[in-house]
């Protein structure tokens, strides 16, 4: 139906057209930040907050737990209410950003949940604030350098003393005992990290990574895409279903996130012999 059109724009142009790419409903992550706004509030019997930092990054990395818990997306100066987890993601920036989480007050709503029995999560820039200090030698955050208390939830501290930041893929083994990550220790999980900062920690989660307490429901960790991993999902939303005594019945899914499928679908539609020629100067 379209071959009339394309044919006339490449008459106009002179320009060869590569393809013509239909809409389609796909499985892919989220675009950025941006999207948190377009998320909607399900039905889930578990409520997951997650802090939305004003440099959140990464938050993609919460979106496998959407299809089996309520995942919301809190502001520092928002009331956090009564989650049954917290989740401190990774941010740009950890020093700011920690800063306007106690200015807000947030902070002590953290502490005060966390206190109660509340399990509380971070991933990246939110494991280090976790712990009892950070200190920027002044590459980190836009007050210079500076040292600041965390949430002291874990015994860890992190120093920014270069920028140097750590990029790769890893494979972990489960080391925590009990709590939310017990049920699955040994087995193996799969992430990447992408980084600033070293920190000193002892009590590992992940075999040399994060920090766990001694209960099992305070951690942290450097890998992203944790909630990727099928058994990481299983262990963690199997506890929180758990503790509200309601029958948890996991659903096993695919624990690829959709850009194999969308590589699939634009090679079926588009000439990637002629964009391979372009490439190559052809």
């Amino acid at each position: 139906m379209l071959e009339p059109g394309i044919k006339q724009i490449e008459g106009l142009t002179g320009l060869p057209v590569i393809g013509v790419v239909p809409y389609t409903c796909m499985n892919v992550p989220s675009e950025d930040s941006v999207s948190i706004k377009d998320k909607l509030k399900n039905n889930h019997a578990v409520r997951i907050a997650v802090v939305r930092f004003s440099h959140i990054s990464n938050f993609t990395d919460f979106e496998p737990l959407e299809h089996e818990a309520d995942v919301r997306y809190v502001e520092p100066g928002d009331e956090l209410g009564e989650p049954d987890a917290i989740i401190l993601p990774g941010t740009k920036n950890t020093i700011d950003d920690l800063k306007e989480l106690k200015s807000m007050g947030m902070d002590r709503a953290i502490l005060d949940a966390a206190q109660k029995g509340t399990p509380v999560i971070g991933i990246c820039g939110g494991y280090q604030m976790l712990g009892t200090a950070i200190t920027d030698s002044g590459i980190e955050g836009t007050g210079g350098a500076v040292s600041v208390s965390g949430l002291g939830l874990l015994d860890v501290s992190t120093v920014f003393g270069k920028y140097e930041k750590e990029t790769k893929q890893v494979e972990k083994t489960v080391t925590a005992d009990n709590g939310l990550l017990g049920s699955i220790k040994g087995e193996k999980v799969k992430g990447y990290e992408i980084h600033m900062g070293k920190t000193t920690s002892s009590n590992y989660v992940f075999g040399d990574d994060g920090c766990v307490s001694m209960d099992g429901l305070v951690f942290g960790t450097y890998l992203h895409g944790l909630f990727d991993n099928e058994n990481v999902r299983r262990s963690f939303l199997g506890y929180l279903y758990k503790r509200r005594g309601i029958t948890y019945n996991h659903k096993k899914r695919d624990d690829g996130d959709g850009i194999d499928e969308l590589a699939m679908f634009i090679e079926t539609h588009v000439n990637m012999e002629l964009i391979h020629n372009i490439l190559e100067g052809q």
